[in-house]
């Protein structure tokens, strides 16, 4: 079932068109991965599912996006559409705070009070983030403190606080280690049977690992998408087999 349709979208930043006639269908409970160039137009495409763009000035959107089939940009309030649509960016943002208020910010904001209930939250956010073992023992602590992969999978978590449906994540794992970038990796495929999950990546073996569909985006289109498995065995267009066999990018 769809979770995501996208129907038609050009975007412009001012007489700039970075996004160009994108149709896709983002699958419920599946792992979607937007490979290609830098300035290709995937973390644009990607920032405007939870409506980041508009705090761009002079950006231009038409087309539709539907989540359920509602019209993000006509039928959602952008704040509920956020709580709904969690973002996690390329380089870790804990907010330099301790981890618990990390994770209880976001239900806080949305009118949670009770102690008892925002624990919950907690541990609940940080077990799924599979880092509860780690850090259970020091939740007052500055966030800071905690290594780069930590910071990021805490980042994670606090999506996960709120309750989401869908998570975007724009190259999660681009600032991180190998152990730490395979903990991610693992926490993602583990996790899809309660999200659906967009991630933008440059690591076209990530995209292989953990994808079930692969969107491969090139001057602002998107050149082809299909099965993950399929798109890096099989492709149909020249310019994907050109991009994946490293012959530019």
């Amino acid at each position: 079932m769809s979770k995501i349709k996208i129907e038609d979208v050009n975007l412009y930043y001012g007489e700039f068109q970075a996004l160009k006639n994108i149709n896709m269908n983002i699958k419920e409970n599946e792992i979607t991965a937007f490979i290609g160039p830098s300035g290709c137009g995937k973390s644009t495409l990607l920032k405007s599912l939870n409506r980041m763009n508009d705090l761009i000035e002079g950006v231009k959107i038409n087309g539709r996006m539907l989540l359920d089939d509602v019209d993000i940009y006509k039928d959602i309030d952008a704040s509920v559409l956020r709580k709904r649509v969690g973002m996690v960016f390329q380089k870790p943002n804990p907010f330099p705070m301790s981890i618990y208020e990390n994770v209880a910010y976001g239900p806080k904001t949305h009118g949670i009070k009770q102690r008892s209930k925002l624990d919950d939250i907690v541990e609940q956010s940080l077990r799924a983030a599979a880092m509860w073992d780690e850090v259970k023992d020091r939740l007052k602590k500055s966030a800071l403190g905690l290594s780069g992969g930590q910071q990021q999978r805490l980042c994670i978590a606090r999506a996960f606080s709120v309750n989401p449906e869908v998570i975007l994540l724009d190259e999660p794992t681009s600032a991180l280690d190998p152990i730490s970038t395979m903990k991610i990796e693992d926490l993602l495929v583990d996790i899809k049977k309660n999200y659906t999950i967009v991630i933008v990546t440059h690591n076209m073996q990530q995209a292989t690992r953990i994808s079930d569909k692969t969107g491969f985006f090139l001057h602002g289109e998107v050149v082809e998408f299909d099965d993950t498995e399929k798109l890096f065995s099989m492709p149909e267009n020249k310019k994907t087999e050109d991009y994946i066999t490293g012959r530019f990018g």
